[in-house]
């Protein structure tokens, strides 16, 4: 990763981490709710997805600043999924990110709220985007892509169907068809979204959307394969609770080695969509390599 690109990623997280509190602590709402929702905001990650986006935006030619607000709706999407995930009833972690888990420190009843204020306020974040190259029709489009791609179709379902799944044997496309919903459907979002805002044509975000497709495929499968060789102390929670919990990963299916042949292979195909969109693909390219050569 050259020097340009990182830099890139620290201003860009740096740009996230400050905005998420401040659309929190603006609220008028119960103390003990708006800590226990910055708690996990705050708690680190890279940001992956409202830098996605971003650049997204910047690969079509358009100014980053013009998705601030829905990278915030989406990153406050994507924690109150993990808030959730982490619950006793879910896959009842303690750790997060290096850091006891959102129920640890407020409680059961309190971190389901958190969730529930994260997922809600999200949209209100983007119904109330006041930018002049962004109308109505654009904000309309944005929610009820965000709505598609958490909601019983997209996340939840794919959530739904990796519980059902826990101590059975699944078929490697039944496998991908959960991780294309868990995980895939919101990292997708991140691209789709990027081509809203900036405005792509056509053909561009076709081109992107199965770019972000392959993408979100080859991350969950670098995510199974740390669970595995992963260092606790980067990845900042215990590894080895796949295994624990009987989940069904891409290792467990294919072999450590066919998971890297498997995740390589959707790594080649993001490649070929990101080329066929004719933008300027560099950050994107980059950021892909980012998350194939992550340690955590």
């Amino acid at each position: 990763m050259n020097n340009d690109f990182n830099q890139y990623l620290k201003d860009k997280k740096q740009l996230i981490d400050t905005a998420l509190p401040d659309y929190i602590t603006k609220l008028q709402a119960p103390d003990l709710l708006k800590k226990s929702m910055i708690y996990s905001l705050k708690a680190g990650g890279k940001r992956l997805r409202p830098i996605l986006l971003i650049a997204s935006i910047e690969a079509l030619g358009h100014d980053g600043q013009k998705g601030i607000e829905t990278a915030v709706a989406l990153e406050m999407i994507h924690t109150y999924s993990l808030i959730h995930d982490d619950l006793p009833a879910m896959d009842n972690d303690d750790l997060r990110r290096g850091q006891p888990t959102n129920h640890k420190v407020y409680g059961d009843a309190t971190a389901i709220l958190a969730g529930d204020a994260l997922l809600t306020y999200a949209f209100e974040c983007i119904a109330s985007i006041e930018h002049p190259e962004i109308d109505s029709d654009m904000k309309m489009a944005l929610i009820k892509k965000l709505a598609n791609a958490a909601g019983p179709e997209g996340m939840v379902g794919g959530q739904q169907d990796d519980l059902i799944a826990e101590g059975k044997s699944l078929t490697i496309e039944e496998l991908e068809s959960i991780h294309l919903r868990k995980t895939g459907r919101l990292l997708g979002f991140a691209v789709e979204a990027g081509a809203i805002l900036g405005q792509a044509n056509e053909q561009q975000a076709s081109h992107l959307s199965d770019f972000a497709k392959h993408l979100g495929i080859a991350f969950q499968i670098k995510d199974d394969i740390l669970d595995i060789i992963g260092d606790q102390t980067k990845l900042g929670k215990p590894v080895g609770s796949d295994v624990t919990n009987d989940k069904n990963t891409y290792p467990k299916l294919l072999t450590l080695d066919g998971a890297k042949e498997k995740m390589n292979k959707h790594a080649d195909a993001a490649l070929h969509h990101l080329t066929a969109a004719n933008i300027d693909s560099y950050l994107l390219q980059q950021l892909m390599g980012y998350v194939l050569d992550r340690n955590h």
